[in-house]
This record gives C-alpha cells, structure tokens and sequence, in this order.
C-alpha cells in the first residue's frame, strides 16, 4: 500500500487528514513537526509523497522543503495552510511543492491532489532513472523493488561496486541481471565510463574472438580495416558477458588469458595490447552444472565466479509486483500518451496469481500491451487476454473478452458474438442450423463459418487436428479464419 506522510501540528487536522488519506486507500504516517517528518523521510524512502503544514513551531514547511532539497530527497510535497497569500503560494512552489491548498479543504480535493503528486512523483523517478542509465551512474535506489529476496542483491551490489573483482550474476532469463551489472558500475569508481554488452550467444562462432579482441587489416578475408574489438572498447570502463556459458570452449581459453595478464592479442596482431577492464558475466544456467559436465572450464568458472550474485525470480519476489506494476504503468502509459490512473483490484489479482515464467521481461511486455488495448483510465482484466489464456485456458479469455469492452483499433473482431454464442442443443442444430433468423436458408458462407467455429470448439484449437478433420489444409483454413474475422489470437498456433 502506498505510504503517505502527514506533517501536521494541529492534533484535529492531523487526524482529519489522516482520515481521508487512509479511505482512498493510502497508508497514512504522521508527523507532528517539521523535525519528525524530516527523520521519517530519511529513514523511509518508501513514502511516495508528503502533506505539509507550513507553520509548524520546530520546523516551518519552507524549511522543511528547504531540507529535503538540500539532502536530496525527492519525495513529492502537498502544501496545506490556514493562512493563504500569493507571495506564499510562490514561494512554496519555488520551494518544490507540487500542489498547495488552503484549510480546510475538501477530501475530493485532496485525494485529486494525491494522486496527482504520486504520477508526478513516478515521471521525476523515470526520468531520473533513464538520466542516469545513460550517464552509467544507475545506483542501488533505482532498481524498482520491495521484496525482501532483494535485499541480498542490493547489499551484495554495493559491496562489489567498491572493487574491481570479476562478478558473475545468475539468475533466469529476464529477471534483470544486466540492470544489476548497470548498477554495479553505476555505484562504483568507474561510473560514467564506458559499459559495453555482449551477448555471447548471439555472435556467430567463427566471429567470437574478432568481435571481443579486434582485429588488423588483411588478418583475414574482408578485413579490410583495424576492428578494436569490444574488450578495448570497454578500456577503462565494464564488459557485461551476457550468457558467458555459452562460449565455445577455444574462446574459453583466451578469456581465461584475458583475466589473468589483462591484456588481448587482437586477431593478426605482433603484440598483445593492455587493456583496463571490469569483467561482470551472466549466465541463466548455472555455470557449476555446466563445468561439472564438461561444458565449460573449471579455471574459467573459479575466475569468473569470485562474487555470484544470484537475482530471484518474479515469482519468488512477488510483492515487487505492485511496484513494478506502477513503474511499467508511469512509463508506458507516457510512452504511448495515455493517461491511465492504475489497475483494478481484479486484474491485479490475476497478474498476482500468474508465475510469470519470463519474469519481469515478460511482465514489462504484457503491461506494454495491456496499456495499449485499455480504453479506460484503469487497466482492467481483460486488457490481459494472453495472461487469461494462460492461467485459465483459451476458452476463458474468449469468455471475458465478449463479456467485456472490445479492443481499441487496430484490433477488430467481426460478430464475436457468433464466435462465442452457448453452444445450442443437438436437436436444436438439426433443426435449424440451415435456417437464417429472417426465415430464409442460410448463406453458405456463414454455414461455413459456423462449421468452422464448431471445430475449433471441438478440438481444443488445435489447428492441424481441425484441418485434417474439415478435409483442409492449414494454410486454407488459417485464409479462412482471416475471411471470417475469427484469426485474433490464433495466429501462433502451432499445435
């Protein structure tokens, strides 16, 4: 629940406020002085925004402001007073403030207000996260996170980013092990220096050394210039090894060279060339199975592996969902120049009861989706169909989505209500199966149709089982399902 501090002296005020924080659904924490309320922000940076009183008898709001400005503490603040003059409103807003009223004020009003500094609050995060991506000085404050399984990678990030040991992160695919790396360097002497990423498993195997070490002119056929090579672009700054295991076991050994002299031999060069790099690698399988089965070297993993640092997945850090959630609706709801409020408390409970296999990757492009297809100012259930399905079945999200609003253009779906009317009796179909509702006998077009929507039924959706079984082939009946308007979603199937 998000947290809201209030900063009162006024005993009755405090409660009121309070009060009404508490029935929109904020976790309200008082402060009866400007002292008070700086302690708590410094001791919870989880407080998403603050009401602050401005005259206080220890600590005035202005200075108040004035304290967090100083300290670096960006916590959104709301600005309530009895005593209102223009001069006043000017200065708190100098000051920082995002919103300023006079007591008393309504709760309507209030709650706007809230809201209102909480997505402001979201934006300034945003925007200063993607700041700092870029200027390679990403900290441990900006990974989006609550849970405790965290806690361990967060202190472990901070640990290593105060030396250059080789690190090694592990975890699943899309957890987020290159933010982890970006932190590292972010939070340590080489920030703001260069951070290159390569992906070994995406390098063609005759192309590995050439692309890490460089090359010389004439080294080979179409050279036909220097290549520096990624570890020399690294110089002075980090190499990020995405799935390191996936290194051929030749490459292996000049890595292990690599590490050792700190020093590459570009391919067709006389000399080998010093180079300064920080080595962090990442691997979603674990490198100790891979060296024991023979995969990968023994000395390379003890290099490699002097500080793992291991990222838990989604579904073992599910209370970072709420969080996330919020961070992927600022974002994305920005991005595509939507103004959407939040999620409903039922399709957050059905993202909450999904294991997300793809992590937070997966969760970052379901929430893309679902923020394009709303048509309103909160997500709801059926802005997440693939989720549905995949909990509860392709029948179920065909169910919610005719039971719901339709989705916005492009997307377009002719008569789904046909496609997912109760199935009839039999003796009603033979009765009238061939007859339209004007009394007349049906187009053959839309008994075929029918025919088709029967099938799928029938089948499960396995596209080759209903083709054989309509005497069909598949590229026919996928033509068919696009003639109809009943291809939405069915396009990967592959069963």
């Amino acid at each position: 629940m998000t947290r809201v501090l209030i900063v009162d002296d006024d005993p009755v005020q405090l409660r009121l406020t309070s009060e009404v924080a508490s029935r929109a659904g904020f976790a309200a924490v008082t402060a009866t002085g400007g002292m008070q309320a700086l302690e708590l922000l410094r001791a919870d940076p989880g407080i998403s925004a603050v009401v602050l009183d401005l005259v206080m008898p220890d600590l005035d709001g202005m200075a108040v402001m004035e304290a967090m400005r100083r300290e670096g503490i960006a916590t959104p603040v709301i600005v309530q007073t009895a005593h209102s003059s223009l001069d006043t409103v000017v200065t708190a807003m100098r000051q920082g403030a995002s919103d300023y009223f006079v007591k008393p004020v309504a709760p309507e009003r209030m709650i706007m207000s809230l809201r209102n500094a909480l997505k402001l609050g979201e934006l300034e995060a945003l925007v200063r996260i993607d700041r700092s991506r870029m200027s390679g000085t990403l900290g441990v404050a900006d990974i989006v996170t609550r849970a405790q399984a965290m806690d361990r990678v967060l202190s472990l990030c901070a640990k290593a980013a105060k030396s250059t040991i080789p690190v090694l992160i592990e975890g699943e695919t899309g957890v987020g092990k290159e933010l982890v790396a970006r932190v590292i360097l972010g939070s340590g002497d080489r920030a703001g220096k260069p951070f290159v990423t390569v992906n070994c498993g995406a390098i063609p195997t005759n192309l590995i050394e050439s692309t890490l070490f460089g090359h010389r002119k004439g080294a080979f056929t179409g050279a036909t210039a220097d290549h520096a090579g990624k570890f020399l672009d690294a110089h002075g700054g980090t190499i990020f090894l995405d799935e390191v295991g996936e290194l051929p076991t030749e490459m292996q050994v000049k890595l292990l060279r690599v590490i050792q002299e700190g020093e590459i031999e570009p391919v067709g060069a006389d000399k080998p060339v010093r180079v300064n790099v920080r080595l962090i690698s990442a691997t979603n399988r674990r490198l100790l199975n891979l060296t024991k089965a023979g995969a990968f070297r023994e000395d390379l993993y003890y290099r490699l592996n002097v500080f793992p640092i291991y990222v838990p997945p989604l579904r073992d850090r599910i209370e970072d969902l709420p969080v996330l959630v919020d961070h992927f609706i600022a974002r994305l709801a920005a991005e595509a120049g939507k103004r959407i409020v939040g999620i409903s408390e039922p399709a957050m409970a059905l993202l909450r009861g999904y294991n997300w296999p793809g992590n937070i990757r997966q969760l970052e492009n379901a929430m893309y989706r679902a923020v394009v297809l709303a048509d309103g100012a909160y997500l709801e259930t059926a802005d997440f169909p693939q989720i549905v399905a995949l909990g509860a079945g392709r029948a179920e999200a065909l169910k919610l989505a005719s039971g719901g609003r339709l989705p916005s253009a492009p997307v377009h779906i002719d008569d789904a209500s046909v496609l997912l009317r109760e199935v009839v009796s039999k003796s009603a179909i033979a009765a009238d199966r061939f007859v339209a509702q004007s009394g007349e006998v049906a187009a053959l077009a839309d008994v075929e149709r029918e025919l088709i929507v029967f099938a799928l039924r029938h089948y499960g959706y396995r596209m080759s089982r209903v083709a054989r079984a309509l005497g069909i082939g598949r590229s026919t009946l996928y033509r068919k399902l696009r003639e109809y308007g009943l291809d939405e979603g069915l396009e990967s199937d592959a069963a």
